[in-house]
């Protein structure tokens, strides 16, 4: 369970920023007043044009970013005040697959397994599961250097959820990987909502939101424009697809 309330997060602009972004504001508001409440075994998906507060927002879901005001609870845990505890709870995948080229698969994922306090036997129960959901048993022994985009993504993964986290938070998570590693992907989600774990999870890749997504919600400019059950959205639609009718949405607000 993922409950959110009025959560917003300000950045200051250092000088160069500023000159960047052609301001003279010193602090910029990525994500304002944004409430959101995520339920175990559904998929939800957060969906917004580029800027508008997504990674945000999943990193203070994740802890990794703290709000600048607003409240956040995992599982029940309060994760601003005991982000430790929260972070139990939590399997966070970011853009960036950040992997130690110089070990294996197995290496990298016993690693981690042992940083979350997992037995030995715990930990080789879990990757062989995973191994074989993400198809990574035919390179689970070469360097990871060697391996191709969707390889490392699929082990990111896996060392992401290796302790069989409650929460999972996916951040574009299929962004560009072939066919065959995007599928092996959506499976792993389908999966952790047969398991009862609530999934969140952002795209730009909209037949994915349609094929997958239980909620949806959609923010622009940092606020939260539309929170509702996928088959609500869907039913009110007035365009002739999903892409159309998120594109359609943005605009208007940005009128």
């Amino acid at each position: 369970m993922i409950e959110v309330k009025s959560i917003s997060k300000s950045f200051e602009l250092t000088k160069k920023q500023r000159k960047e972004l052609n301001t003279s504001e010193v602090q910029i508001t990525a994500v304002e007043e944004l409430d959101l409440r995520c339920e175990p075994g559904k998929i939800h998906a957060l969906l917004g044009p580029n800027g508008a507060g997504k990674t945000t927002t999943m990193r203070m879901l994740s802890t990794i970013f703290k709000p600048t005001s607003g409240e956040i609870y995992i599982q029940g845990v309060d994760a601003i005040r005991n982000p430790n505890e929260a972070r139990k709870h939590i399997g966070f995948l970011t853009g960036s697959a950040g992997l130690y080229g110089r070990l294996t698969p197995s290496e990298l994922v016993d690693y981690f397994g042992a940083l979350y306090g997992l037995s030995k036997n715990r930990i080789a129960e879990r990757k062989q599961q995973l191994f074989k959901d993400l198809d990574i048993l035919p390179f689970q022994q070469q360097r990871i250097a060697k391996l191709s985009t969707g390889q490392k993504q699929r082990v990111s993964i896996c060392r992401t959820i290796i302790h069989d986290p409650q929460v999972v938070i996916f951040d574009e998570p299929t962004s560009g990987l072939d066919v065959i590693s995007a599928a092996s992907i959506i499976e792993l989600i389908r999966k952790c909502k047969t398991e009862g774990k609530t999934v969140i999870f952002s795209s730009h890749i909209m037949s994915e939101v349609d094929l997958l997504s239980d909620e949806i919600a959609i923010i622009h400019k940092g606020k939260l424009i539309k929170s509702e059950p996928m088959a609500t959205f869907r039913e009110n639609m007035t365009a002739p697809n999903l892409t159309e009718e998120f594109i359609q949405l943005i605009q208007n607000q940005s009128k």
